[in-house]
């Protein structure tokens, strides 16, 4: 197959400020800055890079796509991006699951 995922973008108001925020939580560093695009560099632990794209318009309802990360300790990866301005939205489970949704500054769930 020759189709290969290569960048989620997330729209926002604020690029530069949610480039911030996911640089911090992901420990990477902004690959481009283009102003009204941010691109982040390769997460070293392989997946797609993040991009974030200004749009003139808020969010308005529920994502409809949105990343899912995971962690070894979820409780504290939890805390941790708390502390780095993610809100959290409520934990839920089903038989062998378990997951927090989490916002980030511009209300991106993930």
């Amino acid at each position: 197959m020759g189709l290969e995922m290569g960048m989620i973008t997330v729209d926002c108001a604020e690029p530069q400020r949610l480039a911030e925020f996911w640089t911090a939580a992901l420990g990477v560093s902004v690959a481009a800055d283009y102003g009204e695009f941010v691109m982040l560099e390769d997460p070293a632990s392989g997946g797609p890079r993040l991009g974030f794209q200004r749009v003139p318009e808020p969010r308005a309802g529920k994502n409809r796509v949105h990343v899912d990360f995971g962690a070894d300790d979820r409780e504290a990866e939890v805390r941790r991006l708390v502390g780095l301005g993610a809100v959290e939205r409520g934990g839920h489970s089903v038989p062998g699951l378990e997951w927090t949704v989490l916002e980030d500054p511009e209300g991106n769930v993930f």
